[in-house]
């Protein structure tokens, strides 16, 4: 069995028809699914409706699975997959402001945590006849148009992510006394290297990232603003419009991303999710 890779976008992101990923993979085709993600930062698996179960063999092909903070969401049979309902069922749960919701904002999977997974899996099971894509931005190229000098003071400086920062607009889900133990404020440096490939990503959460280490708050803010103005432009985005079935994986490494949170109220958006674990965890 072959597959079929085709560029989504010029700034990221591939294709892959004619997998089956209700069985078992070959070694080959495990080989060419990570050469693929590497190579375009993001996967694009065309698919049918996969169980927990299928989705959790499939996410193995990337490295480990594993379960995330809040745990209301996971799968019961498979924690290390969780069920996300985000469905708006009646007008209170849709803001008429967008900003207001947590998932518009521009952020990197699990930033708060001192290693954060690596790639992040979503399924598609049902979505909304309109609105409702997910965004992505290259922040490796948004790195790597930068002027020499920009690149050497971003180069050393660091940053705190948190569980939740004032800078952003959206408040998050809270924490039970359990999860807030887990989540800590921790410190990444503000340009990543890729553990794996090498090369250099500027790495910004707007949900996560409180403040620089060692600036003043005003100095602080106007770093991370301009970041923010700088690496959404539109020359580094794709966005994904979803089937029922597709199946993305990216790489929180060197990717962003947000979710059109304006579509239709009572229309189902119910995806799986994985992350899977770092290198360094």
């Amino acid at each position: 069995m072959g597959f079929k890779v085709s560029p989504l976008s010029e700034a990221l992101g591939a294709e892959i028809i004619g997998g089956d990923y209700t069985k078992p993979l070959s070694i080959k085709q495990k080989n060419y699914l990570n050469e693929y993600f590497l190579k375009y930062h993001l996967l694009c698996l065309r698919s049918n409706k996969l169980s927990s179960k299928e989705l959790f063999n499939l996410a193995s092909v990337f490295g480990a699975p594993f379960s995330e903070v809040t745990r209301n969401h996971w799968d019961k049979d498979v924690p290390e997959i969780s069920i996300l309902t985000s469905t708006y069922k009646n007008i209170k749960d849709k803001p008429k402001n967008p900003m207001l919701n947590r998932r518009n904002g521009w952020h990197t999977d699990h930033s708060f945590k001192i290693n954060p997974p690596k790639a992040t899996i979503l399924h598609a099971h049902e979505i909304p006849s309109k609105g409702g894509h997910t965004r992505f931005c290259n922040t490796n190229r948004a790195y790597e148009d930068l002027a020499k000098n920009k690149k050497n003071i971003l180069d050393n400086l660091d940053a705190v992510h948190c569980y939740d920062t004032k800078r952003a607009p959206a408040r998050p889900v809270k924490r039970s006394l359990e999860e807030i133990k887990d989540t800590p404020d921790v410190i990444h440096p503000l340009i990543r290297t890729h553990d794996e490939t090498k090369i250099k990503s500027i790495y910004f959460n707007a949900n996560r990232t409180d403040r620089i280490v060692g600036k003043s708050h005003n100095e602080s803010n106007k770093i991370l603003d301009e970041i923010d103005n700088h690496i959404t432009q539109d020359k580094y985005r794709y966005d994904h419009k979803w089937n029922t079935g597709d199946i993305i994986i990216w790489d929180n490494r060197c990717l962003i991303h947000s979710v059109n949170v304006n579509y239709p109220l009572h229309e189902p958006r119910i995806h799986l999710r994985t992350l899977i674990k770092g290198n360094n965890n």
